[in-house]
């Protein structure tokens, strides 16, 4: 029999949660918080559920168990290696604080075997020509929110969720630079400097208003990640991008990478992108390395161009292009100035 078929067999009716079940989970979650916290529930409950429909005791499962549960995430849910590593990572995590609050001996997960995840990242930027069409289809949309989002994530490399939850309130001063505050992930707050272009940018989308959210959607209400992917692929779309299924991420991508092409230093790079782990930006550089060995840009220039011409650049290149590298580096110091001057130089 193949695991196909022993996926597909009719399992019992869903047993209900016991109380010392519903306990370890509640003991497991209690360890995050804010936006973390939603994410590892998330997680944690497609397991859950896979077991349910088995009839399977999360609290009495094995090893084989566990592998079956990979198994089923990468032949049956098609998900990609790693969705996989982060939600069984969140699985044994789980029966490691079974193990250490004494309600199993062993973690079932110990010696499961995890599939292996690739050393670049799968996401990919826009190019420097297509960001900068992007940005310029953004600053001319009717839409007033679509600048700010678009500045905000690609010439700051904020999270989506970083910028759909960022509120007027939060925009301030610092040593006279404008400043946004930022609740990251952890909910770790931090104050992100802000270049003018993307401050014109805020103060366009905020207008008028005292307080509520910065980016607005069409109903009038805070933008949720949905709504943001819904514009950006409308703005491609217009600026004449040609690339398959934008969504916020790529943006980010785009902000660490133009600063690694610009020759930031990899450590400036990941401060200015937060990641707490350095291997998390190596694979941002790996993925740039090889996307760079045959790529080719692929932008519409009779969408962004006038009259076709080839020679196209944003009007206020010098403060959008420089933006992401220039304006970062110097509040955390340490940086070397970029190479090249503006995002203009193609790859």
């Amino acid at each position: 029999m193949t695991f196909t078929d022993l996926a597909s067999l009719p399992s019992d009716p869903p047993a209900p949660f016991t109380d010392r079940l519903r306990l370890a989970v509640a003991a497991y979650l209690a360890r995050f918080k804010g936006s973390s916290r939603e994410h590892t529930e998330s997680d944690l409950r497609c397991y859950l559920a896979w077991c349910a429909e088995r009839g399977l005791d999360p609290l009495a499962a094995r090893r084989p168990h566990l592998e079956l549960y990979i198994r089923w995430m990468q032949e049956i849910r098609r998900f990609k290696p790693p969705t996989v590593s982060r939600r069984f990572s969140v699985t044994a995590g789980f029966y490691k604080t079974c193990v250490i609050d004494g309600l199993l001996e062993h973690s079932p997960a110990e010696h499961a075997r995890r599939p292996a995840v690739p050393a670049e990242s799968p996401t990919l930027g826009f190019t420097h020509l297509q960001f900068e069409a992007l940005l310029t289809a953004a600053r001319e949309s009717m839409h007033p929110y679509d600048f700010a989002l678009v500045a905000m994530l690609g010439l700051v490399g904020l999270r989506i969720f970083e910028a759909t939850g960022a509120d007027i309130t939060d925009l301030g001063e610092e040593h006279g630079h404008r400043v946004l505050r930022v609740c990251g992930k952890g909910t770790k707050v931090v104050l992100t400097p802000l270049p003018p272009a993307v401050g014109r940018a805020i103060d366009r989308a905020v207008g008028v208003r005292t307080g509520g959210p910065i980016l607005l959607n069409n109903r009038g209400t805070r933008m949720d990640r949905h709504a943001a992917t819904r514009r950006l692929r409308h703005l491609a779309d217009t600026a004449g991008v040609r690339i398959t299924r934008a969504h916020p991420r790529m943006l980010r991508h785009t902000f660490v990478t133009t600063m690694l092409d610009a020759g930031v230093d990899l450590r400036d790079v990941q401060i200015a992108a937060r990641h707490a782990d350095p291997r998390t930006t190596m694979r941002y550089d790996n993925s740039r390395v090889l996307h760079q060995a045959g790529e080719k840009p692929q932008v519409s220039w009779s969408a962004c161009a006038p009259n076709g011409a080839r020679s196209w650049m944003p009007a206020d290149l010098g403060t959008l292009g420089a933006a992401p590298a220039g304006c970062m580096i110097r509040p955390f110091g340490g940086g070397r100035p970029p190479r090249g001057g503006t995002l203009s130089r193609g790859h």
